[in-house]
């Protein structure tokens, strides 16, 4: 199960590199079941996986010329302080039992509820999303005006959103950055890649103040089988159109998403 653990780890690489948003909503369900990591811990590790991995596509991007940083900036430091106190003191301070003694779950199971409702959710913005990007991408009216307080806003969602369940968010970065930053869709995966970068990354310390138990030989072999994944998937973005690929994918997406709502309900 390890093995395919890893497998999975470059498929989640090759998303990113792909589409710049998706691979990460599977990296905790697959710590979870094929690695058999704890589910708390899982979205720890997550972070540190989807961070590292966003990281060598940033740069790959930077490169390119595809990645406006102040605007990377503007969203990046609320998503930034948002998941790390996410990460250092809430999520230390949500109990380990949450509910009653009759339909009470454990922390660990309820994170795993929400991680698999945010999927489901993330399932339909990609299948939409996948079916009508070229129109999406075509109506953009590149001289309009920027709306800087929600792209603030929506920073500080989506950074307490990637602290609860550690998940990167470029399913709503990217669409973030197209609507209010007015980006092409090229440059808005590129700056959500770094977006993605610096608050997992950062969030991540605020798990190793919390007193996380890292396995970092583990750890670092999966980031390692994700990054070598991104840059299979920026290859394959010569020949392939990310957008039929994220319909695609979005199905994939939900089959989990309520593959995990039933397993962990129905067959617990």
């Amino acid at each position: 199960m390890e093995i395919l653990a890893y497998i999975f780890a470059a498929a989640i690489g090759i998303s990113l590199g792909l589409i710049g948003a998706g691979g990460s909503i599977l990296t905790v369900p697959v710590l979870v079941y094929l690695a058999g990591v704890d589910p708390v811990l899982a979205t720890a590790y997550s972070l540190f996986v989807v961070g590292s991995t966003a990281l060598v596509g940033g740069i790959q991007n930077a490169f390119r010329k595809l990645v406006d940083f102040k605007t990377a900036i503007l969203f990046g430091v609320p998503s930034i302080i948002a998941v790390y106190v996410t990460r250092a003191w809430i999520m230390p301070a949500i109990p380990e039992s949450i509910g009653s003694a009759d339909f009470g779950v454990s922390k660990g199971t309820g994170l795993l509820l929400l991680f698999a409702g945010l999927m489901i959710a993330t399932s339909w913005s990609m299948i939409r999303g996948g079916v009508e990007a070229p129109a999406v991408e075509g109506a953009l009216e590149p001289d309009e005006s920027h709306h800087f307080g929600l792209i603030l806003a929506e920073g500080a969602g989506v950074g307490t959103l990637t602290g609860l369940v550690g998940a990167g968010g470029g399913f709503l970065i990217i669409p973030a950055l197209v609507l209010f930053a007015k980006l092409d869709m090229k440059r808005a995966v590129g700056t959500s890649l770094f977006i993605i970068a610096m608050k997992s990354l950062l969030g991540f310390t605020g798990d190793l103040q919390a007193g996380m138990p890292i396995e970092w030989p583990f750890l670092l072999a999966f980031t390692g089988a994700s990054v070598s994944g991104i840059f299979v998937g920026s290859w394959l973005n010569n020949f392939i159109a990310g957008h039929k690929l994220k319909t695609a994918f979005g199905w994939f997406v939900l089959v989990m998403g309520i593959y995990m709502i039933v397993r962990e309900t129905v067959f617990r």
